[in-house]
């Protein structure tokens, strides 16, 4: 075998060896970018369903919005409703007051006067000596106390925290959200109101004409008054989308 022929074979040897490395080089390759490719369709599938359980998590919290806002309507109902039979109660107490001061009392004590000059008979008991399950010595006296009624409700008590992990990682650094079963949201259910005592109230005209200057809940997304310092709905704390810059000092 001449020396051209052993070079020959000896550049085709290296030349297997370098094939040989590079090709176990390259399946390792492949292997790595078929794991990341199947990691890819694993994590498209989990954000599926991540934006399928926020698109639920979505309407509930709508559902609690309006379940929220319904309840302030029955409030400010029931505050008319409370104020009318103030007024109702206090316009009785006054009627009341008024017939025994000025025609029982004087009545009562000519009366009193007759018995005991012409017949020496004793005086007639007075109405808290008969009544005295509703009135008292000092009933037409004391103060008309104010009914305490106000509650303050709060938008957190309806919308509960949620809690947020990846569940396909171990350690769960990554901030994703677990999906759970949810039932869609229900329809509130209208609350009957107590009917109101005595004549309809007056209506009432607000000193404005025009509709005050609204904004957009950056929480709830709702139509609230624009210097509201928190909304009303899910008691956010209200940010302005274009705050006031600083002035410069001179």
């Amino acid at each position: 075998m001449s020396a051209t022929e052993t070079t020959v074979i000896f550049a085709k040897l290296e030349a297997l060896k370098d094939i040989k490395s590079k090709t176990l080089q390259l399946e390792k390759m492949k292997q790595r970018i078929l794991q990341e490719v199947e990691q890819t369709e694993q994590e498209e599938k989990c954000l599926l369903e991540y934006k399928q359980e926020m698109d639920l998590l979505m309407q509930e919290k709508m559902a609690h919005v309006e379940e929220l806002r319904q309840i302030h309507a029955d409030i400010n109902a029931m505050e008319t409703v409370i104020k009318q039979a103030e007024e109702a109660r206090n316009k009785a107490r006054e009627t009341a007051k008024l017939i025994h001061n000025n025609d029982y009392q004087p009545l009562k004590h000519d009366i009193d006067r007759m018995r005991r000059e012409f017949l020496g008979l004793e005086r007639l008991p007075e109405l808290y000596e008969t009544e005295s399950d509703l009135i008292s010595p000092d009933y037409f006296d004391r103060p008309m106390q104010k009914a305490e009624w106000r509650v303050e409700v709060r938008g957190e008590d309806l919308l509960p925290p949620l809690t947020l992990h990846h569940p396909g990682h171990p350690g769960g650094s990554t901030p994703f959200l677990a999906p759970q079963p949810l039932q869609g949201p229900s329809k509130p259910e209208p609350r009957p109101l107590p009917p109101a005592p005595g004549p309809p109230a007056p209506t009432f005209r607000y000193h404005w004409q025009q509709p005050p200057p609204m904004k957009s809940c950056l929480s709830c997304h709702q139509q609230i008054h624009r210097n509201a310092p928190i909304c009303p709905l899910c008691k956010a704390k209200s940010r302005s989308r274009n705050p006031k810059k600083p002035k410069k000092k001179d």
